[in-house]
């Protein structure tokens, strides 16, 4: 069985940044593609940023491309959500996933472990 716990969440201000971690406790990690999700209050639940297995490959949700990105280290079972130049809007729980499959997915449905969530908030 496959726990997510996150981390790394607080409350910053705008143009600020925030890393998230989120360790993964099982031994199929190396094997997973990891993804990040958010949801905001009255909002549903959207993708964010999705990695490969190997860390070759990224996938991001357009609003977010070149101010976060996404990494793993496989020798410590986590991956990373750096966040950079935040803003208002990004205020969201966020959600870090584990998908078996190969390809990295934007689809909250092909992940198949997730966390508890960690609190981002952006004040203007």
């Amino acid at each position: 069985q496959v726990q997510l716990v996150e981390s790394g969440g607080g409350l910053v201000q705008a143009g600020g940044s925030l890393r998230l971690s989120c360790a993964h406790s099982g031994r199929t990690f190396s094997t997973n593609t990891m993804g990040w999700f958010r949801q905001a209050p009255g909002k549903e639940r959207e993708f964010v940023a999705a990695i490969s297995w190997s860390g070759g490959s990224t996938y991001y949700v357009e609003s977010v491309k070149g101010r976060f990105t996404i990494s793993r280290d496989n020798a410590k079972n986590t991956v990373y959500l750096q966040m950079n130049s935040l803003k208002p809007e990004d205020t969201a729980v966020y959600y870090c996933a584990a998908r078996r499959g190969s390809f990295t997915s934007s689809r909250r449905d092909e992940y198949d472990y997730w966390g508890q969530g960690t609190q981002v908030t952006v004040s203007s």
